[in-house]
């Protein structure tokens, strides 16, 4: 029985203003689309039970099951909250997180579509120009053979005009601004091979290379889309974070309350804030009483009491009582607007690192161009004949085309994700799993991450019937996030006759039991001594106040995770913006060294600054809005899917379901992948380096240049597929 430590939209109404806390989209039938995660099914039962279950509310409209995926896409009435939906699946026994569809590559992947379509005209167009070739090849007569080439012409020409459309808009930009890129040579080789072998078809060569052009073709599509697979979902969570301002914002004047445009307010203003709503700006609490969600940006596992005052910041979200606020800082000044800017500088840093194949490609395609030139320039001044030395340099870029190398790095990332999301990791980044696998060193957040976000009572032994039953019939009626958590802790309890109750926010409860006064809340309202625990003091008339101690709940795999890290030979932080005192029972309870409590999140980004200095490789995993600027600022991330949009944007991989017991794999598999990341480009370089000789020496044709080209790409292929192979065992 537990409630959210970092309040949820269902503890919290004041989430629901959050933009993108839920994933939407008009569905099919009218209603609302909604994708969930459902990590733990593995059965048609558990397909029966969730699609029976959804369908049986009225705002389920269609329910459809993916066991392969582990997903459902839900149809729903419009409104509907996602977590009524979790919740309900909880019930009947299933775990379920909502995911959302930009995250999973599934929404308007028009690209993707367009280079599938490519792949298959290309393949098509392939394997028929290879029909006829092999009839030219078992010695058919002149005409069958010039007739068999302008068929293949025929079918070439418009296969080419459009498959490989990606590779000449690419180069043709490359060439624009003065540089060299991948698709330059292989644009150069499928344009020279085509025309060579249509001057040869319409001088009555005996050979044509149209099959070698589709071959190229065909496989350098497939390396290109299993790239773009990997690469679909990076999103800016610096545009999700700034998505969290509220645009229009009610002004105090001495005419009365005024709507105006949050960029219209300026500093002086008195700001009102309704219970449920966003704070607006940074500013002073000049009147009113309520208690303050701060979780999404510090990282505190409970509210705070704000009053008179109070110094509030905005994005910090009112949750019991109306605030009016004097602002000290608006527009780029806000801690929310700071916040922005420091997560936009991390992507930036970021988004600087180059990958394997792009670092590889800047040396290779200056080096093919060169050979072909270099083959040409000789064969011409040794033999005269220009179009016996096109045809050895045509040949000599064919061989050389980077399908291997273009291959090995898509190839590999595509098979080693795969076996992540069998094991409940979702890689967004094409780069992540090469810059994971340097990691040396994983710095957790605590709220959310190790611990579920969960609070729970964590004893009932010691309290009488009385106690109980008031404490349940008190917390039943505040919406107050520890109250919810003591009432769902007593809910096997029948609750006391409590009459005349009254909440004051920011403090407590108070009613009438049998003649006297009961009160559940802080110790100062009570009456009791403070303590830095999570919990409420209960009072009953004259009698001595006791404490309801509230503890957080370890995440599922935690322990196991730390301890196999720890064994693994990685150093293990701990940084969270809760207090010392619960941050600290918790690294103990882990055996974690190297923690801090009260961080900011500009401390959190300082902090992994600091070890990247020292050298360190770091891998985040966090939740919060808080943790976003740490998520996006280290070297690989990860985030659980039950976080906010923004850090599951900046983070690396997604953690659908709820245990962290496959984290330790989630580095082993990203230390495997850039093992045959290497081991590809080792075969690539030797493949090279044994026919380019013979290419420019005129031994090979551009026939045998393509089988052999493809020989390569299959061995790149088949190496990657060892890492799939590897992880059924």
């Amino acid at each position: 029985m537990a409630l959210a430590e970092r309040p949820s939209i269902v503890a919290c109404p004041a989430c629901v203003a959050t933009p993108a806390a839920r994933t939407r989209e008009q569905g099919a039938a009218g209603g609302e689309t909604l994708h969930l995660s459902l990590p733990a099914i593995h059965c048609a039962g558990c397909i029966a039970t969730v699609e029976r279950g959804l369908l049986a509310r009225e705002d389920v409209r269609r329910a459809r099951v993916n066991l392969n995926r582990k997903q459902a896409t839900l149809t729903v009435t419009p409104g509907t909250l996602p977590e009524a939906l979790i919740d309900h699946l909880a019930t009947l026994g299933v775990q379920a997180n909502l995911l959302d569809s930009g995250a999973l590559g599934t929404a308007n992947d028009t690209q993707g579509r367009a280079l599938l379509l490519r792949i298959a005209i290309a393949g098509f167009a392939m394997m028929n120009v290879m029909l006829m070739s092999v009839a030219v090849w078992s010695g058919a007569g002149e005409a069958t053979r010039t007739l068999f080439h302008w068929l293949s012409a025929a079918i070439t020409l418009p296969a080419i005009g459009y498959a490989a459309q990606p590779f000449f808009s690419n180069g043709w930009q490359a060439l624009r601004v003065g540089r060299l890129n991948m698709d330059v040579p292989i644009s150069l080789a499928l344009i020279l091979a085509t025309a060579m072998s249509l001057y040869e078809t319409a001088a009555g060569g005996a050979d044509a290379y149209f099959d070698a052009a589709l071959s190229l073709t065909f496989f350098l599509l497939v390396g290109r889309y299993l790239d773009h697979r990997c690469r679909t979902s990076a999103r800016s969570a610096a545009a999700e974070l700034a998505a969290l301002e509220v645009p229009r914002v009610t002004r105090l004047t001495d005419a009365g309350r005024e709507v105006i445009n949050l960029s219209e307010a300026v500093i002086g203003d008195k700001i009102i804030v309704l219970p449920g709503g966003r704070i607006p700006v940074d500013g002073i609490v000049i009147d009113g009483a309520s208690d303050i969600d701060r979780a999404l940006l510090t990282g505190e596992s409970l509210p705070i009491a704000a009053s008179a005052g109070t110094q509030l910041s905005a994005g910090e979200v009112n949750l019991t009582g109306p605030l009016t606020l004097r602002a000290t800082a608006v527009g780029d000044d806000t801690t929310l607007r700071r916040m922005v800017t420091m997560i936009d500088a991390a992507e930036s840093a970021r988004n600087r690192y180059t990958a394997l194949a792009d670092r590889a490609a800047a040396i290779y395609a200056p080096l093919v161009h060169l050979l072909a030139l270099v083959t040409f320039i000789g064969w011409f001044a040794l033999a005269a004949d220009a179009r016996l030395a096109l045809n050895i340099a045509i040949a000599v870029l064919i061989i050389t085309c980077p399908c291997a190398l273009g291959l090995a790095v898509p190839a590999v990332s595509t098979a080693a994700a795969g076996r992540l999301f069998r094991r409940g990791l979702l890689v967004k980044d094409g780069t992540a799993l090469e810059r994971m696998s340097k990691t040396d060193t994983v710095v957790f957040d605590k709220t959310g991450t190790l611990t579920e976000g969960q609070l729970q009572i964590a004893a009932l032994s010691g309290f009488s019937d009385d106690e109980r039953a008031v404490a349940l019939a008190l917390a039943q009626n505040s919406s107050h996030p520890v109250s919810r958590a003591i009432a769902l802790g007593l809910a096997e309890d029948a609750p006391a006759a409590v009459s005349q109750i009254n909440e004051k926010p920011a403090n407590g409860v108070t009613g009438q039991w049998q003649g006297q006064t009961v009160a559940l809340g802080s110790a100062t309202f009570v009456g009791a001594t403070p303590n830095d625990l999570h919990g409420a003091w209960l009072r009953i008339g004259d009698s001595a106040p006791v404490f309801l101690p509230l503890v957080a709940r370890l995440r599922e795999g935690a322990d196991e995770a730390i301890r196999k890290l720890v064994d693994d030979g990685l150093q293990v932080h701990l940084i969270s913006g809760d207090n010392d005192a619960a941050t600290r029972t918790l690294a103990h309870a882990l055996n974690i060294d190297n923690w801090h409590a009260d961080q900011r999140p500009e401390d959190k980004v300082a902090y992994l600054n600091r070890l990247a200095a020292e050298g360190r490789y770091v891998l985040m995993v966090g939740d919060g809005l808080n943790d976003t600027g740490a998520l996006a600022a280290a070297h690989a991330s990860l985030s659980p899917a039950s976080a906010v949009d923004a850090a599951r944007a900046a983070s690396d991989v997604v953690m659908l379901g709820q245990s962290l017991a496959a984290l330790p794999e989630l580095i082993t598999t990203a230390k495997q992948a850039k093992s045959r990341i290497l081991e590809n480009f080792a075969i690539a370089a030797g493949y090279n380096a044994l026919v380019i000789p013979f290419a420019m020496a005129g031994f090979v044709t551009p026939l045998l240049a393509a089988i052999a080209m493809s020989t390569s790409s299959i061995t790149v292929l088949l190496n990657a597929m060892r890492l799939t192979w590897g992880g059924r065992k």
